[in-house]
C-alpha cells in the first residue's frame, strides 16, 4: 500500500474515530507505513495536511531516536560488584 493510499483512507475513516482515539489510531497507521519500508519523507509528503499523523510521526521519530541512544550506551551496572548478594 502506497502512502498516498493509506492518506485517503485515513482522511475517509478519521472522522470514525473518536477524537480522544485519534493519536493512537495515527501512530499505527504511522507503524504499519514505517513496517513495511515507507520513507519518512514519503509519509510526510502523503499526510502534509494532517496534523494528527504529523503528531504521531514526531512521536515515533522520538522513540526511535530514544531507543538508538539507549543502545549506545553501555550499561554501567554490569561492572558493579556483587558483594550484597553473598
Amino acid at each position: 500500500m502506497t502512502e498516498t493510499v493509506a492518506s485517503e483512507i485515513w482522511s475517509e475513516l478519521k472522522r470514525y474515530v473518536n477524537t480522544v482515539d485519534r493519536a493512537e489510531a495515527a501512530e499505527t497507521i504511522v507503524s504499519i507505513l514505517i513496517d513495511h519500508d515507507s520513507d519518512i519523507e514519503d509519509i510526510r509528503d502523503a499526510f502534509k495536511s494532517d496534523s494528527d499523523i504529523k503528531r504521531a510521526l514526531t512521536v515515533y521519530l522520538d522513540n526511535d531516536k530514544d531507543y538508538a541512544e539507549d543502545e549506545e550506551e553501555p550499561d554501567e551496572d554490569e561492572e558493579t560488584d556483587h558483594d550484597w548478594e553473598d
